[in-house]
């Protein structure tokens, strides 16, 4: 029997796989630093979400632990490098998630376009204001992808059936693979410069830190909606924020920040912004998934069986 460590909420069906495998779950929600370094201690497997980060120290201090699992796709919050070194797979829930981000994304664009958030609060502080937010149609726009993985691609279905032009940007995508889905690769500037929609989907790293920057706003066709449900710290807020003031982006609807939790950003006070708490994988469905795929991919490690999820190598 192992002792699995989980951090963060997750599916009661993960939980209990865990549980059927033998292991010993214990479940400790909302730990600081300090509690966290002192829980480690003894765990063979840590189950995390967003909020709890895998540092060096924690995984120096976790002499047991075979492998650290993460209940969703996005590892900006583990070292993987140290966890290399320490021996200690990291394993996430790739698949778990990527039709609740995409359908949060096809949200998310059309909030912008319609201007839903803004004519809602008017309207329940009692005004009505009609006139005030004219809209625009996804129609026969344009709409350039940033990313196209599974998400992406995801995106790129939906938003066809809405008969928008899609375009992409990815260096890791044959330019034949996306003639297969009838698109069009092209570079980030010519993405930016051409498309009426913009929607991010890839991944933080410090190649994509501040990939949408006040130089590549500046190339912007003019009214560009930029929509971003992947990661924080992706954009330039402020460059963003700057852009918008200007004129040179019409909108954007953001569901990620640089910094999480936050109640603070340029973004905020701007009613071109249309701006959601990280709801991307915020879906029933997408939580069960998340919860036994990385249950899952533990009970594998634990057993010395090979881990198919698995993004390092030990």
């Amino acid at each position: 029997m192992a002792r699995v460590l989980v951090t963060e909420k997750i599916a009661d069906k993960g939980l209990d796989l865990l549980r059927d495998a033998g292991h010993d779950v214990d479940v400790q929600i909302g730990l600081d630093e300090s509690e966290l370094l002192s829980a480690i201690a003894g765990a063979h497997a840590i189950i995390i979400r967003s909020a709890t980060t895998v540092t060096a120290d924690l995984l120096a201090a976790g002499t047991d632990l075979k492998i650290v699992g993460r209940a969703g796709i996005g590892l900006d919050n583990v070292d993987v490098g140290a966890a290399t070194e320490h021996n200690v797979l990291v394993a996430n829930a790739p698949f778990s998630n990527a039709v609740t981000a995409a359908e949060h994304t096809m949200a998310m664009l059309l909030a912008q376009a319609r201007n839903i958030a803004h004519a809602h609060a008017a309207l329940v502080d009692g005004r009505w204001e009609r006139s005030k937010w004219n809209g625009v149609e996804l129609a026969e726009k344009t709409l350039g992808i940033i990313g196209l993985g599974r998400i992406g691609g995801l995106v790129a279905t939906r938003a066809k059936a809405f008969d928008m032009n899609i375009i992409a940007f990815d260096p890791y995508v044959a330019p034949e693979r996306a003639a297969e889905m009838g698109i069009e690769l092209v570079d980030l500037e010519s993405l930016v410069s051409t498309s009426d929609f913009v929607t991010l989907h890839l991944a933080r790293t410090p190649d994509t830190m501040n990939l949408i920057n006040a130089d590549l706003l500046a190339k912007a066709k003019p009214g560009l909606r930029i929509v971003n449900v992947a990661r924080g710290g992706i954009i330039d807020e402020a460059a963003l924020a700057g852009a918008i003031s200007n004129g040179v982006v019409a909108g954007a609807a953001i569901d990620v920040f640089a910094e999480e939790p936050t109640t603070v950003s340029p973004l905020f006070s701007l009613p071109e912004v249309t701006v959601t708490p990280h709801l991307g994988a915020s879906t029933v469905e997408a939580q069960l998934k998340a919860g036994v795929q990385v249950a899952e991919q533990v009970v594998l490690a634990l057993a010395g069986e090979p881990v198919p999820y698995a993004v390092n190598d030990k």
